[in-house]
């Protein structure tokens, strides 16, 4: 796997029609799924209905799909028990490189990586749940009491020991970072931070049209940004209503799902069909 950097956005409201909080759960579980499955580096929530308080709903999204990401053996030490995640249980596991199975500290190798929660420190050093019987040392002491770090495993004796790892050296997939964007959908596409911004639309390109040029633009970039619409109002109503023509806030408005045979996708759908897409047919 190279060093591109593949983000999604999709909107707040795409959980708007969904009135029960176990349905909810279910939807951004799909999300979830959807991310790792095709890489996904980041997943960015932005408002999309300036005349509704999205708040709330961006708050659910992120923690549903940050507890997702993270993993089992970690979740009860970072996350507290609280009412958005009482359906949690009905989240799909990820089952990435970064959520082994292995609990057990003679199966450990040299090299391995895990993700890992700073329990205290001693004269030695940190003292690092890392998802195994007994806790890791950690001889640089830095990282806070409580913080969640990425770790390599140096050495598997009677005592197991780690050091910190930048997730950048790992060769594997290692799971998505989430944010809640404050700024409108326009701001955040002029924010210049990505190499290609491309928008998913019915009413875009169809993706066979431009498929060379896009393939092109995308093999040279080191950062994409895939966005989404919602069921109920796609990227150029979006748009249009923050003032702006999509066409000239994206590089590329590309449907990726020509001929549709409903009158709308869902969200979650359109992310399926989408990253499979570009999966399949550009270079990564």
């Amino acid at each position: 796997m190279n060093n591109k950097k593949v983000a999604i956005a999709i909107p707040a409201s795409v959980i708007s029609d969904t009135p029960h909080l176990r349905e909810k759960t279910s939807k951004i579980g799909l999300i979830g799924r959807a991310a790792a499955i095709f890489q996904v580096n980041e997943i960015i929530v932005y408002p999309d209905s300036p005349k509704v308080n999205q708040r709330g709903d961006m708050a659910l999204i992120a923690l549903l799909l940050a507890y997702m990401e993270t993993p089992q053996y970690l979740r009860k030490r970072l996350f507290k028990l609280e009412p958005q995640l009482q359906f949690a249980g009905i989240l799909p596991p990820l089952r990435t490189p970064h959520h082994p199975l292995n609990r057990k500290a003679a199966d450990l190798k040299v090299g391995e990586f895990r993700e890992g929660v700073v329990l205290s420190r001693t004269h030695e050093g940190a003292l690092v749940d890392i998802g195994v019987e007994h806790t890791a040392i950690m001889r640089e002491t830095k990282t806070p009491v409580g913080e969640r770090l990425t770790v390599k495993i140096v050495k598997v004796t009677e005592r197991v020991e780690v050091e910190t790892a930048d997730r950048a050296e790992i060769p594997v997939y290692w799971g998505y970072r989430i944010s809640a964007e404050k700024r409108s959908f326009s701001e955040l596409m002029k924010e210049g931070r990505y190499d290609l911004t491309v928008a998913t639309s019915k009413f875009g390109s169809k993706f066979a049209d431009v498929a060379d040029k896009l393939s092109e633009r995308w093999a040279k970039a080191n950062s994409v940004l895939l966005a989404f619409g919602a069921p109920s109002r796609g990227l150029f109503e979006i748009a249009r209503d923050e003032g702006e023509n999509l066409n000239t806030l994206v590089d590329f408005v590309v449907n990726t799902i020509p001929s549709q045979g409903t009158e709308t996708i869902r969200t979650e759908e359109a992310l399926f069909a989408s990253l499979a897409l570009f999966r399949t047919w550009l270079k990564r």
